[in-house]
This record gives structure tokens, sequence and C-alpha cells, in this order.
């Protein structure tokens, strides 16, 4: 008697993070492309990243989406090495869908990328009178896979207000089980999750709700420190919240969530788009201090001053660009936290070894709202800046696009952004370089996240240690 294939773990599953790294290359990239006038149905475009094929870079299958005014953000796997946990178990899931949600429309798309990865189709439609009903929730915005279910967070209620949170997805069928909170606490704003899951925690951070960031940056609302600036503690077992840890107003919009790939560390990086009081950014490491979970300031990235008259009108009253780190993300081996500053144009690699102590070790400069950095191909001035970084398992690639969400793209770069996405190879002992060869440019299409076929760092979460 021969046991079935689908009762073995899927092999792009790995207990450890150590494991994962050893992963087979990356070859092919999913990329969300939207149309920021929404006239037009959202894409994700399939790329090859093999650098041994003749079609390297190129556009290798696309899967145009039936319906306008979607705008795709983040997306995620159906299912990652969290299914070989041993408390909830689930080896016989697949990394086979990819969960798209449109951030305006709240519509979830289920992707199937087999039996032909290059022409992924559409498995199913959560529409959003379903998401309504069945969540309370509205504006799905990230997606994580947990032992026992798909995790999906939204920015608030359906009439645009709050407030946010987090709901299930079933793991086989994607019926939406429900809000994921128990007990709500004194949280309202929602925008990034994750975990620590040998400790029973998860962390939620803050950015606002549907009504404070569909029509762009409120300067009303972030002057008065309106914008979220705190994490919030969970018990991922009871559902409960457990604490705030309240970054202070000044810090505004408080964003990714990075913790630890390795289940023994209790710590992770999240990162702050700007400070009223100098429009500098930072990121904070949030850590387990005896049984109290709290946060400290570790990197701090000021605004680069400039000529008022080569700003947005937007920044021109301040004379300064910030920074915005918009995103961040962690290699396999908690050694290297990348950071993205999208306002200056500036992708920056820090060695978090300490990670009460990052050492910057890499820089690389591709746009900029002033700078507008040119990529080695041709050296023409590119529009919009490194925003969504995803790094190899292994750590020796980097992947970037250059869109936030139309209506702050139109605020920090009114002239217009043209999309791309692009490539850095990393330095094993710290440093990057801009990879000459990869530059695919999406036209007046937005390119937002990248996802790598079978995995990348930010795909997983382990409850086995390194080996």
């Amino acid at each position: 008697m021969t046991t079935s294939r689908t009762f073995r773990p899927d092999p792009t599953f790995y207990p450890s993070p150590s494991l994962a790294q050893s992963a087979p290359r990356e070859t092919l990239a999913y990329v969300a492309v939207i149309d920021p006038t929404g006239h037009t149905p959202d894409a994700l475009v399939v790329l090859d990243l093999d650098h041994d094929s003749p079609t390297y870079t190129q556009e290798v299958g696309r899967l145009d989406l039936p319906h306008t005014g979607d705008e795709l953000h983040h997306f995620g796997w159906n299912a990652c090495s969290a299914a070989l946990c041993p408390t909830m178990p689930h080896p016989h899931v697949e990394r086979r869908y990819l969960l798209v949600p449109g951030l305006r429309s709240s519509r979830i798309y289920v992707i199937d990328t087999k039996p032909d990865p290059r022409q992924p189709t559409i498995h199913k439609t959560i529409e959003p009178e379903e998401l309504h009903a069945k969540s309370g929730y509205s504006r799905p915005h990230t997606v994580h896979c947990g032992p026992d279910a798909v995790y999906m967070n939204a920015l608030g209620a359906p009439d645009g207000n709050g407030p946010g949170g987090v709901f299930l997805l079933d793991h086989n069928t994607f019926d939406i089980k429900g809000p994921w909170e128990k007990h709500r606490g004194p949280q309202h704003l929602a925008y990034d999750f994750w975990w620590h899951l040998g400790h029973d925690t998860m962390l939620t951070s803050e950015w606002g709700t549907p009504n404070m960031v569909e029509d762009g940056l409120n300067p009303e609302i972030l002057l008065a420190g309106g914008y979220g600036h705190a994490l919030h503690v969970w018990n991922l077992r009871t559902r409960e919240h457990l604490s705030t840890i309240d970054l202070g107003a000044e810090h505004q919009m408080v964003l990714e969530l990075r913790p630890a790939h390795d289940p023994r560390k209790t710590y992770g990086f999240v990162g702050v788009v700007t400070s009223l009081k100098d429009l500098s950014a930072s990121v904070w490491v949030w850590y387990l201090d005896g049984h109290d979970w709290k946060a400290q300031k570790v990197i701090e990235v000021p605004a680069e001053p400039a000529d008022p008259s080569l700003l947005p009108p937007l920044l021109q009253g301040f004379g300064a660009v910030p920074p915005l780190i918009t995103d961040i993300n962690l290699s396999l081996d908690d050694r290297f936290l990348y950071v993205s500053c999208w306002g200056t144009g500036e992708l920056r690699q820090y060695d978090v070894t300490d990670p009460f102590n990052p050492k910057l070790v890499g820089s690389v400069h591709l746009g900029g709202i002033v700078r507008q950095a040119p990529h080695p191909r041709d050296g023409t001035p590119l529009t919009g800046g490194p925003q969504m970084v995803e790094i190899s398992r292994d750590g020796q690639r980097v992947y970037v696009t250059n869109s936030l969400y139309a209506a702050w793209d139109a605020q920090f770069y009114p002239a217009g952004i043209r999309g791309w996405a692009a490539k850095l190879d990393v330095d094993p002992q710290g440093g990057l370089t801009v990879d000459p060869d990869f530059y695919v440019d999406f036209g007046e299409r937005r390119a937002h996240q990248v996802r790598l076929q079978g995995g990348d760092a930010s795909s997983d979460s382990f409850c086995y240690p390194n080996p």
C-alpha cells in the first residue's frame, strides 16, 4: 500500500529557520501590480528569477483580475512551515494558494499557483459582503499562515471607522471563520501582526482606520498625533488583549512587525514612519523582560534638508525630505535587518546580531523624492523609492518595489510614479549592491509587494529552534 502524496509535508516547509536557509534558490516571483486610476483591473505578474534563464527578469505569466478598483497591497501564502508545529500539525496542506486582498475593495482572491506556476488562476473569490458579514471587518491588509488557520488583518469596520483587527480563514476551504479577538481591550487601530508561537504571544501594530488613510495622509490627524503610535500584546491562545506598549504620540504610524525567526528568541523589530519632532523615522525593538513585554528605540534615521521648491506641497513648509520608513524585513538567520526609507529613496542594511545595538553595514539609493537616484542599468532618474522588501531564504538576494498606496503616492510623488522592481545582492559580511541586470519597468502601473515561489524570509514562522 502506498501513501498518498497529500499526506507528506510540502517540501517547502522546514522545521527551523536554519534548515529553511538551505532551500533551493527561488526561480519565480509574484508581484502585485495596480492601476492607480482604478480604470482597469489590477494584476498578479509572474517574473522569471532564474539567472540562467533566457527570460531572466521578464514577465513570464500574468493574471488580470476580473474587477476594477481592488488596489492590491499585501498578500501571502495559505500555508507555511508553521504547519509542522507539534501542537496543531497540518502537514497535509500545501504552499499552493496566494491569498490576495484588495485593500480598497475588501475583496479577497484565492489564487492557485498550480499546476502551472507561471499561469496562476483564481480558485475562489470572497466578496466584501461576505467578509463584512462573517468578520465585522473591511479593508483586509496582511496575510500570515498560522498552525491552526490562515490569519488576516483588516484596517477597520465596513463603514470605514474602527476598530480594525484580525480574522481567520479555514486552511482548506478558505471560509471565513470569524473575528479572532475574544477580548479587545483598548485596541482600536490596526496594521500588522506577528507572533512568538512558543510564548503564546501575538503583537499587533497601528496605522489608522480606512477613513483616516484612504484619501491620503491627513496633516491635521498627523499633527494631532492621531495615527497609530502603539504596540498591542495579546495572548495568542486565549485571544485576549494583555497590554499596550505606547511609543508616544510623537512617533506616528507604527507599521511593519518582524519578530526574530528563531522561536527561542523573544524579540522583534517594528518600523515607525515619522516623528512629529523632526520628521525622522525610527526602528524599535520589542523584547520580553521577565514577564513584561517592552520596547525601545534602537535606530533613528534623520530627515534630509532640501530646497523647498523641489519638494511636494505637503513637505514644502518643512524644507526637508522625511525618510518615511514604510517597510522592514529580517533575514532568516536574524542577522540583517533591511529598512526601506521610501521618502529619501534609501534601503539600509543593519547588522542586528545584537538587536539592541544595530550597526549600519550597507546602503543603496534608488529613486527618492528629491534624489531620484537612477538604476545602474540605464541611468534614468527613478520615481518612488524602495518600499516593500522581500528577502530570499538564503539571505543572498533582496527584492524591492516602489509603490506605497495610490493616494499616498500622489501626495509624496505628485509628478507620478512609474512602477519598478529591482534586486540587490548581499555581501555575507555586510553590504549591498544593486544587480545591474535586474530591473523591471511596469510603466504607469504601480508595483507593490513581491512574493517568492516556495517562500521567502517573511513567509514563515517556526516552532522548532535552530539545531
